[in-house]
């Protein structure tokens, strides 16, 4: 492709680079450069790519995109705003993929993946859609799955991506859009028809320091997409939405919101409640068990109404969803009276969530096993101690991805949240060893909730991802007892 081709709609300052330059590839790492590629120099918070330009041009890149000229002699294109002409250079490389396929994006703290997964249901099962899915889990082409590393690639990968899916057939994508992406460009450029927000709640401050900050990350959406479907019973709903350029179409339980979910029933096997508009009532049932998942349900019925498919047919789509993977998910015990789920919470609201809905069911004891990230929010890391504490019968503390921190000083953090409380306490740093623990000390009726994992079948510890899978944890030890 052409270098002006690839230019095209980004802003130039300056260039000494020939437009009719053959550009072969795009890089932003120049361990990935190529001979033939435009380098794209971009600043981070933790390094700065244009340091990187002489190994870049020594492994044969053809020209460098920056934000100021380089030292070395190399054809250069200055712009003001790197990431976003990544972003842009991405769309044209791809021949703007997403503007083929409508595109539906997921934000919020919590419940973005279960909302992914069950819009992508009624898309498929009430509109014939074939659906590209991008998210935490795992990346999906229809019924194809494709590893993913985080929850919204960066700009170009995604890009990429968007053409797979375009090629493959895709009429729809449904992608969870982390703040992340929204503060850094990993997804400008691209327009939805649809914008969902789960919820907010403290998670990430160890990025974005503060929860206006963090709001207001997840606000850049709602000037990205024709309708925005919000909570409205969250608390952070009116600041999220006061800059909205879009139409608005909100939901919730007590809110007086444009879709309300009535007589709601929680059980231990799924939800049911009556979804109500102005103009219609759904009866809805879910089998999937928490208070959290009427909102997660919600969320997508109002999606889907945006879509033009009515309640009545997203209800039915629903009744026949299966259960989302490492989400309040049951883990089988064969010969066992009592039960073991996983599930993702790895934030206190995510926690609080979990632990109430298996309390709500519970015929024993709640027994929480959970730790912390490392490398992340130190300042949740107690108040999960207290949640865990004021809500689960027993507290077995442990790691979760230690990364490059110990083990023991995450769970130091942890304590203080425990301490004054007369919900009685374990601690066991190996995770396996804390799992066969629970297992041991297991009564019956209990509910095991191993938390923070959910789909994850690693535990990353010093850039290391070793393998565990919680599933297998729990067959291999129950097998061999």
């Amino acid at each position: 492709m052409k270098l002006q081709d690839l230019l095209r709609d980004i802003p130039v300052l300056s260039t000494t680079a020939d437009p009719q330059m053959e550009i072969t590839g795009v890089s932003y790492d120049s361990r990935t450069t190529k001979p033939g590629d435009l380098f794209v120099a971009m600043t981070g918070f933790a390094t700065d790519g244009h340091a990187y330009i002489g190994k870049a041009v020594a492994a044969g890149a053809a020209a460098v995109l920056c934000e100021h000229a380089p030292a070395e002699a190399v054809p250069c294109v200055v712009v003001e705003n790197s990431r976003r002409a990544l972003a842009v250079l991405g769309a044209n490389f791809f021949g703007h993929p997403a503007d083929s396929m409508t595109m539906v994006a997921v934000t919020g703290t919590n419940g973005k993946t279960t909302t992914t997964y069950l819009l992508k249901a009624i898309l498929e099962q009430e509109a014939g859609a074939k659906v590209g899915l991008i998210g935490t889990n795992q990346n999906m082409i229809g019924t194809q799955v494709i590893p993913t590393e985080r929850t919204t690639p960066e700009s170009f990968e995604l890009q990429a991506l968007f053409a797979q899916m375009r090629d493959a057939g895709c009429t729809h994508v449904v992608m969870e859009v982390s703040s992340h992406a929204l503060v850094l460009d990993r997804v400008y450029g691209v327009h939805y028809a649809v914008g969902i927000f789960t919820n907010l709640t403290q998670d990430h401050l160890d990025f974005h320091k503060t929860m206006e900050a963090y709001c207001d990350a997840k606000a850049l959406l709602f000037s990205r997409c024709d309708v925005g479907v919000y909570n409205a019973d969250d608390p952070w709903a009116p600041r999220l939405m006061q800059n909205a350029t879009c139409r608005k179409f909100s939901y919730g339980e007590k809110a007086e919101a444009d879709l309300r979910a009535e007589n709601i029933h929680l059980g231990s096997e799924g939800i049911t409640f009556d979804a109500v508009t102005a103009e219609k009532r759904a009866a809805v049932s879910v089998g999937i068990p928490g208070g959290f998942m009427v909102y997660n349900t919600l969320d997508v019925l109002g999606a889907a109404l945006a879509l033009g498919i009515s309640l009545e047919k997203s209800a039915d789509a629903l009744s026949r969803v299966p259960h989302v993977k490492g989400r309040v998910e049951v883990v089988p015990t064969p010969g066992k009276d009592y039960t073991v789920l996983i599930d993702y919470a790895h934030s206190p609201d995510g926690l609080e969530n979990v632990l109430t809905s298996v309390k709500g069911f519970a015929k024993g004891r709640t027994i929480a096993l959970f730790g912390c990230g490392g490398d992340r929010d130190k300042t949740k890391r107690p108040k999960m101690g207290r949640i865990a504490a004021d809500i689960a019968d027993f507290v077995v503390v442990t790691s979760d991805n230690p990364r490059t921190e110990k083990p023991a000083d995450i769970i130091a953090d942890i304590l203080p949240g425990l301490e004054g409380s007369k919900t009685p306490y374990v601690v066991i740093e190996d995770r396996v060893e804390a799992i066969h623990w629970a297992l041991d000390h297991a009564q019956s009726g209990d509910v095991i909730a191993l938390c923070g994992k959910g789909h994850e079948t690693y535990q990353e510890i010093n850039h290391v991802k070793h393998h565990m899978d919680e599933r297998e944890i729990v067959a291999d030890y129950l097998a061999g007892k």
